[in-house]
């Protein structure tokens, strides 16, 4: 078969994996959200205050399968697609949340998190179109010197440091308040679990080619962490689907999440070292449309408002305008019933020669 053919079966194969797993991790939010609403409605402990009683309902559980399936999707799709069409795909997710939220969950999202969500999405595209490509890691080996780098070590020991000041310090003060606190301790660590995922995928792939990669110590230790990171990715990401709303929870995560990995591949692949100008410039851009789409998804989600509400704000003048008022001809003084009887407000006039109060 031709390469040419072979190479755009491939993109294909890539492309539907992509967006299939979209689909998969944007309605998991729903169905863990609909199973965390149903434990608070027959009075069990809440997931924000502690309690682990989602561990028993079924709806949970069918999110946290179809997340699973989700992101095995995409891992998957990196093998037959370009990182620079995959990632980006990922935003769709954050859409796929937002619309079922609408129907399923009963959460509006107003004109301002609509707006939020396309920006945060137009400018994590822009962040990833301009990153560079990650450096080729073949083998465990080279992923273990990749590992041993000491700005690596610093970032994960940073990584590591704020994450556990996050969970002990912060979370118990701040956590049930503001929705930053539990999506940062889930991004931060969810840079490092990628990063065990493509450690893990890289020795799969040399297991399949017949290299005794399950007497590697690097290959448990990856395993290990994996586990780890993962378990608390999900219960703090549990806690803020339990208190804040979904619509807000899933775009913001995103952001962060993937803000997260794409700094931590920058260390641990040195893709900065072939960073160009127009893409600093495209990255600093994307970083500041990501910002914008975050203040105006969390600053306005309390506010009424909609595209159908739009023609009233419109038309709607200021009372202190000189515009404000309508129109009204003055009154002739040959025709009494053109005047109107002034109101009372405690002021003396004088009407038809009396004196009111």
């Amino acid at each position: 078969m031709d390469t040419d053919v072979v190479t755009r079966f491939d993109f294909y194969i890539g492309l539907s994996l992509a967006v299939s797993s979209c689909l998969f991790i944007g309605g998991s939010f729903i169905l863990k959200k609909k199973g965390l609403l149903r434990l608070s409605s027959k009075g069990s402990m809440r997931a924000g205050q502690g309690g682990y009683a989602y561990l028993k309902e079924w709806l949970w559980w069918a999110g946290l399968i179809t997340m699973g399936v989700g992101e095995a999707a995409n891992f998957a799709a990196y093998a037959f697609a370009p990182a620079t069409l995959v990632t980006p795909l990922g935003a769709l997710s954050v859409l796929v949340s937002a619309v079922l939220s609408s129907y399923f969950l009963d959460e509006r999202l107003n004109v301002h998190g609509k707006i939020g969500c396309l920006l945060c999405i137009l400018g994590t595209t822009v962040m990833v179109i301009h990153a560079p490509q990650e450096e080729e890691v073949g083998s465990l080996n080279a992923m273990a010197e990749k590992l041993k780098d000491p700005g690596f070590i610093v970032f994960a020991v940073c990584i590591v440091a704020s994450s556990l000041a996050l969970i002990f310090f912060v979370a118990p003060r701040y956590g049930q308040k503001n929705v930053l606190v539990y999506i940062l301790i889930c991004s931060v660590i969810g840079s490092l679990s990628v990063s065990c995922v493509k450690g893990l995928g890289i020795g799969i792939k040399e297991l399949f080619a017949g290299t005794a990669v399950l007497k590697e110590p690097l290959f448990w230790c990856l395993l290990v962490c994996l586990v780890l990171c993962i378990s608390i990715q999900i219960s703090y990401l549990n806690k803020a689907l339990d208190i804040f709303n979904t619509s807000i929870v899933t775009p913001i995560y995103y952001v962060f999440f993937t803000t997260s990995v794409m700094a931590c591949s920058a260390i641990l692949f040195k893709e900065w070292l072939r960073m160009t100008a127009d893409g600093a410039l495209g990255t600093i851009s994307g970083f500041f449309t990501i910002i914008l789409g975050i203040f105006l998804l969390h600053a306005f989600k309390d506010i009424t408002f909609t595209w159908d509400s739009l023609p009233l704000y419109l038309r709607q003048v200021p009372q202190s305008s000189p515009w404000a008022q309508p129109y009204e001809p003055l009154p002739n003084q040959d025709f009494p019933e053109n005047r109107k009887a002034p109101r009372d407000t405690g002021t003396d006039r004088r009407n038809n020669g009396t004196l009111t109060i």
